[in-house]
This record gives C-alpha cells, sequence and structure tokens, in this order.
C-alpha cells in the first residue's frame, strides 16, 4: 500500500511538473510571438512613413518642376513680346561711308547743311548746281547710299531722305614747301571721313 501511494504522489509530482513546464514553455512562446508582431508593426509603420516621405519629396519635385517649366515660359514670352516690340520700332536705316577723302571735313560740311532733311531727288539736283569743292565727294556718296538703301534694305526710293549727314576730320598729311631765306613752311593736306544716313518717310 504505501509503494502505491508512494507511486501515486511521484506521478503526481511529475504530472505537475510537466503542467510547470508547458506553462512556462507556453509563456516564453507567448512573449516571443508578442514580441516578433511588435517588431513587425514597427517594420510596418517605418516602411510606411518612409512610403510617405518618399511620395511627398516626388509631389515637391513635381511642383518645383513645374514652376521653373511656368518661369521658363513666361521669360521665353517676355523676350518674344520685346523681340517683337524692336523689330515694331526698329526703322529701316541705310547708311554710307567715305573715309580719307582728299578733303577738309570743313569744305564737306558746306554742302552737307544745304542738303540735309532733304528727299534724296532734291539733294541730287542741289549739289547738281552747286558750284563747291565738297559737291563731287557728296554725290557719290549720296548715290552710294540710294543703292544700299534699295538693293540692301529693299527700301521705296520716292520716301527716302538724308536723315543724318556728318563730316569729321581724318589724318592730316603734313608736307613742306620751301620758304625764304633757307626756311621752310609746314603744309597740311586734310582728309575727312563723311557719312550718310538714309531713311523712309512716314
Amino acid at each position: 500500500m504505501a509503494d502505491e501511494k508512494e507511486k501515486k504522489v511521484t506521478t503526481a509530482s511529475k504530472k505537475s511538473e510537466e503542467t510547470k513546464t508547458a506553462k512556462a514553455e507556453t509563456k516564453s512562446s507567448n512573449k516571443t510571438e508578442s514580441k516578433t508582431a511588435e517588431k513587425k508593426v514597427a517594420e510596418t509603420k517605418t516602411a510606411k512613413t518612409a512610403t510617405k516621405k518618399a511620395e511627398t519629396k516626388v509631389a515637391e519635385n513635381k511642383e518645383t518642376a513645374k514652376t521653373e517649366t511656368a518661369e521658363k515660359k513666361t521669360e521665353n514670352a517676355k523676350k518674344a513680346v520685346k523681340v517683337q516690340k524692336e523689330s515694331e520700332t526698329e526703322e529701316l536705316v541705310a547708311k554710307a561711308t567715305v573715309k580719307y577723302a582728299r578733303i577738309s571735313s570743313r569744305k564737306i560740311a558746306i554742302v552737307a547743311n544745304l542738303i540735309r532733311g532733304k528727299n534724296v531727288d532734291e539733294a541730287l539736283a542741289i549739289l547738281k548746281f552747286t558750284p563747291k569743292a565738297g559737291v563731287e565727294v557728296l554725290e557719290k556718296l549720296l548715290k552710294s547710299a540710294i543703292a544700299n538703301a534699295e538693293n540692301n534694305n529693299q527700301m521705296n526710293h520716292s520716301k527716302l531722305y538724308i536723315a543724318e549727314i556728318y563730316s569729321n576730320q581724318g589724318p592730316t598729311l603734313k608736307r613742306i614747301r620751301p620758304a625764304a631765306k633757307g626756311s621752310a613752311v609746314r603744309i597740311r593736306k586734310r582728309t575727312s571721313n563723311t557719312t550718310i544716313v538714309l531713311k523712309e518717310r512716314v
């Protein structure tokens, strides 16, 4: 009888120990499962935040690209408007220049003042009947300017007038003439640079 009781006690103690170990194992497994679940939740949260940040960055990049393209378009439009205005305001101009003509600018200026602001045909008529030394140079120059206007700029001959005409002094050639008592007198051979600018009357 005593042996049976001892056996029962030992089996009961074994069972209790087994139940304790089973409970401990289930608790540890539950803890590990809860830890892994928490880790998964944290990972999903971090992934979501990363995706949100990436989406916000993409949206910001798109917005900046849109604003840059809009600014570029507005700048191009402004440039085009400026170019159109400049082309509208720019007048057709024909120019002719003679350099180093062997006549003083003072002699040319006398005749240039007669034809400034006149129509081209009227200026040619004035030059034809003016007995001055600068007429020959100015007549050639005026014909050259008319040819430039008609052939290069396709301007109308009947509307042309002399908008500007000016003559500046060029380099002076210095020569010597013998004078009394073995002396020498300086001779200055003047040159001039003359320009004629033609425009169309409105």
